[in-house]
């Protein structure tokens, strides 16, 4: 664990009228408190789009033909770096605002903090984590929850 502030550039981008979205401060603090403890420096963006690019970028991605909630692509530093160079580029990541205002619904939770959890999940995929067996998966969450918490959010796993 790294310790001392993280240093962040987070770059907010809508591509889709921003009502009823959280503001660029708020993801800027859901980045911090994934990141705080993991990493030192940090330079990522964040898009939210509506279904059809995020539909279209799920289906080039990973080959899913619809919308979903999170994509994250971490970044892919070129090649012939010296190993003493390490840039700060941790990646991408696309919320896709319609489909989380219907999970928030669906699932009873408030919209922001729906934003929250997705957000501090995305970047945790940044930095490596999955969710692909289910001990990976069960660890993630708790992060996920320890991180939320800290931030006056209630457990996301919770049935609402």
């Amino acid at each position: 664990m790294t310790r001392g502030p993280v240093h962040l550039e987070v770059t907010v981008g809508y591509a889709v009228p921003r009502a009823g979205i959280p503001s660029a401060v708020s993801f800027r603090k859901w980045v911090a408190a994934a990141l705080a403890g993991r990493i030192r420096e940090a330079n990522l963006a964040i898009r939210i789009v509506g279904t059809r690019e995020g539909r279209a970028l799920n289906r080039h991605y990973r080959g899913k033909d619809y919308a979903t909630n999170v994509l994250s692509f971490p970044a892919e530093l070129p090649e012939g770096l010296p190993d003493d160079i390490r840039l700060p580029l941790l990646g991408d990541l696309v919320l896709c605002a319609p489909v989380i205002a219907r999970e928030a619904r669906e699932q009873g939770k408030a919209l922001n903090a729906h934003y929250a959890h997705l957000t501090v999940h995305g970047c945790l995929h940044l930095l490596g984590w999955d969710h692909e067996d289910p001990r990976e998966a069960e660890a993630m969450e708790q992060l996920e929850r320890e991180i939320l918490a800290g931030l006056g959010i209630p457990d996301p796993y919770l049935d609402a």
